[in-house]
Formats: structure tokens, sequence, C-alpha cells
């Protein structure tokens, strides 16, 4: 009578992962120690690409409430490197451009502010004293943080309304306060303080000035009849195309000596900036996916080390190679899963807190927290295949014997 040798065992799905679970189960802190790795490189993918767009998407706010459509219009330097002035009829002259919308300017005085008559002349903080149109709030869309505006009854006064920087370095915390103008050639004088301006990010040289009726500038402080820069809110569609006439426009005689700009663009690059920086960080996160790989690479080859009893058991008693395998990538593959998914979560409680500490609305990538496990499998997956072949390979007999 012939023998037979008995068919191998075939698992089912659910039995290697019962079996794929058992080093994880047996030896948990080291488990743990080796998927911390993963979790803390998916982590700081998901919550440096959330803190990023939430930025971004802070600053979009920004940029819809205060327009992206806003153009400055300001002298240029001409062949000798002096500033050529504008027009007195630039205003004018660009507020007939037909997608402008708005327009309006402001101009130097010959003016400093000081706290009090006494402090010493040089001490200006660095601000500067503008004459101001009425409309220069609404052009700009800024807000009052407290007090009040110019208006048809202040700009013949000696009232001034302060930027927000101006206000702080000046120590002035309401409306009322009295301040001191003067200047090299102009008698001092006592300004009240109608109103301080909320900070104001696309026009951020506002925050450091003191503004003035233009009346009253002209009148008392030496101001200029020519602006010193004009500011022109467009139609959105067609920003691009009054930027390309806007210097012509202002000065036809010496177009070149114009300078236009668009504040927007400075803080888009600023954007740029923190992409740079982002793409920076990811690198950095791809380093602790790597090291988080060759974590699990060890813990698998130390696995199998000290497991050789159990695998060459397992091959007596009929075991495949391929089951043998499969147990091992299993393993890794769970600890690559389970890592992954404490890193996503992570992640994003990272990035909903640091949004909720700024004040920003929270922008979580979802594409990166659905990817971010499948790639910690991927890791896991890799550095566990090396250590499952390693167990494949054992003998029985060889594997029984050393254990």
């Amino acid at each position: 009578m012939t023998g037979h040798l008995p068919r191998p065992a075939r698992l089912r799905p659910t039995d290697l992962l019962r079996i794929g679970l058992v080093g994880p189960r047996t030896r948990r802190l080291r488990s743990a120690l080796s998927a911390l790795g993963i979790s803390l490189g998916i982590a700081a993918v998901v919550a440096i690409t959330g803190i990023s767009a939430s930025s971004q998407a802070h600053l979009l706010d920004r940029l819809d409430r205060l327009g992206s459509n806003l153009i400055t219009v300001s002298p240029g330097e001409g062949y000798d490197g002096t500033k050529v002035p504008l027009p007195r009829e630039a205003v004018t002259m660009l507020g007939n451009i037909a997608p402008v919308e708005q327009v309006s300017a402001t101009a130097d005085t010959g003016a400093n502010i000081y706290r009090t008559d006494l402090v010493p002349s040089n001490q200006t903080n660095s601000l500067r004293v503008l004459s101001a149109r009425l409309d220069l709030l609404r052009t700009l869309r800024g807000q009052l943080a407290a007090g009040r505006w110019l208006d048809r009854g202040t700009e013949r006064l000696p009232v001034v309304v302060l930027g927000a920087a101006a206000a702080d370095r000046l120590g002035v915390t309401r409306p009322g306060t009295k301040v001191w103008l003067a200047g090299e050639d102009l008698p001092g004088a006592w300004y009240g303080a109608i109103g301080v301006l909320a900070p104001n990010e696309l026009v951020p040289e506002i925050d450091d000035s003191v503004l003035v009726g233009a009346p009253q500038a002209v009148r008392a402080l030496d101001g200029a009849r020519t602006p010193s820069t004009v500011y022109l809110r467009t139609h959105p569609e067609r920003v691009r195309e009054v930027q390309e006439v806007a210097a012509a426009t202002a000065n036809p005689a010496q177009s070149s000596t114009v300078a236009v700009s668009r504040p927007s663009d400075l803080l888009k690059a600023r954007t740029e900036m923190n992409t740079a920086l982002t793409g920076l960080v990811l690198t950095l996160a791809g380093v602790a996916l790597l090291v988080g790989g060759v974590g699990i690479a060890n813990t698998m080859v130390v696995g199998v080390m000290e497991r050789r009893g159990e695998v060459g058991l397992r091959r007596a008693l009929g075991a495949r190679r391929g089951q043998i395998t499969l147990q091992f990538l299993i393993e890794a593959v769970l600890l690559g899963l389970f890592g992954g998914l404490a890193g996503a979560a992570t992640g994003v409680v990272v990035v909903y807190g640091y949004a909720a500490v700024q004040d920003w609305p929270a922008a979580v990538p979802l594409a990166w927290v659905v990817a971010g496990p499948s790639v910690a499998v991927l890791v896991g997956t890799a550095a566990g295949l090396y250590p499952a072949l390693r167990a494949a390979r054992m003998s029985p007999t060889g594997a029984l014997r050393s254990a």
C-alpha cells in the first residue's frame, strides 16, 4: 500500500490575519515603538501640509476681504536716481481709466509726530505724517479699531487718524488723546486723535502713518500738492490691463519714472515662501518614514531570530514557505497600518489645534489623510519583505535545532 503525504493545510485569510497578529500582540512595546517611527512620519506629513493649507486658506480669506484688485501708483526714480513726483492731475487721470472703480491718494507733509512737545525732534518713531483724501479708507477697505474717520467737518481741523502701528508706538489707546505735530520749518501744534485704524495687511505702510485731512495738511503742515501714492481699486477681472496702462496714464511725459505695483502680489510671494518651507519639512517627514521603515525591519529581523522554534514547528507541521512569508509580511504590514492610522489621526488633531490657536480656518488635506496609511503600509511591506523571506527559507530541522 502506497503511503500518501498529507497535503499542506490551506489557511483562510482570517487565519492568516490571526497568525499575523501574534507578533504585535505578544511583543506590544516593541511593536508600538516600531510603529511609532512610521506614525511620526505620517503625522508630520499631514500636520505640515494641513498647517500650510490652513495658512493659505487664511491668506486667501484675507485677500477676499481686502480685495486683490488694489493697485498702487507712486513716484519712481529718474535717470539721476532722484524721485520724480507724480503730476497733480495723476489722481484724476487714473480715475478716468474705465475699469477703475475707486481711486484715492495720500501726499507727504513736512511734519513729524510726537507724543508730547517735550520729545526730542529726532525721535520720530519712523512715523510719517500724510495728507489723506476722504475716500481713502473706503478705497483701501480699511477698518477703524476705534473712533471715526475724516469727513467734511474734520478735514480742515487739527485732527489726525492714526495707523495701527503709529498708535501703538505713540501709546495712544483711545480717541481724544492729543499729539504734537512739528517740523523743521513748522511751528509745533497740538492735534487731536479722532480715530485709530485696524491693521491693514494689504497696505502695511498705512499702519505706520498718521493721516491728516488734505486741506489742513496743505494749509498748516507744508503738505505736498502732488500725490505720494495713488491707490486704485479696479474691476477684479481687469487688474492686469490697468497695471499695463497706469504708468503712462499717471505721467504721460515720463511714464518710465512711475512705479506701479499690486500689494497682493507680496502676500502671494509670502505664500510661495511658506510652500518652499513646507517642501523642506516634507523632506524631513520622508526621512522619518525611512527611519520608521528601518525600525520595522529591525523588529521583524529580531522577531524572526527569536521565533525560530515557532517557524520550525510550523514548517514541521506542514506550513508552506509562502504561508511563513505571509505571516511575517502581514505583521510588518499591520505595524505600518497601525502607525499610519495613528499618525494620520495625530496630524489631523495638530492641524485643528494649531488653526484654533491662530484663529485660522482649518484645512485638512484629505488626500494625505487617506494616502498616509497607504504609504505607511507600503513602507511596512518593503521593510518586512526581507525578514519574511528569511523566515520562509529556514528548514524545519535547522530552525528547531537552533531554537
